[in-house]
């Protein structure tokens, strides 16, 4: 298996399921609805919905920076935006987002992880760790606020 196999693997049971450390985010979001993602139990924390926008707000990022585009940073707008009122809409737009960056890396090779992602200094193989890393310290936290609620 090459490693672009074995990353791809990993976001793929960080996102939808079969991961060693529990649930992934779509396991956690499952019989979760719009009031219980929309609810703030910590009064300075973020909400479910809140870190689902987030989640897709970055795969989208990683995408376009794998594709030669994307930004240096994303700005508090755009890092923490919001996503459309409807709850199955939004989950319907992580689906896409994770779809997109499993097809954009899955036209990656090897050698392409130790090269820097254009106009940025990380590596791909950084960039690619870093997403499913991020992914998996928001499920934790939609883990909690689920139980919360």
């Amino acid at each position: 298996m090459s490693e672009v196999a074995r990353i791809r693997d990993q976001l793929e049971r960080a996102n939808r399921g079969g991961a060693w450390h529990g649930p992934s985010i779509r396991e956690i979001l499952n019989g979760v609805d719009s009031e219980t993602a929309s609810s703030r139990p910590i009064p300075s924390g973020h909400t479910i919905r809140e870190l689902v926008v987030h989640v897709i707000a970055w795969e989208r990022e990683a995408a376009a920076r794998l594709e030669g585009a994307g930004s240096d940073d994303l700005p508090p707008e755009k890092d923490w935006p919001t996503g459309p009122a409807a709850w199955d809409a939004l989950l319907d737009e992580l689906d896409a987002s994770h779809d997109r960056l499993m097809s954009v890396i899955g036209e990656l090779d090897d050698d392409a992880l130790d090269k820097p992602v254009a106009g940025h200094p990380a590596t791909t193989y950084h960039l690619l760790h870093g997403v499913i890393q991020h992914n998996l310290y928001h499920a934790g936290q939609m883990s909690i606020l689920k139980k919360a609620t």
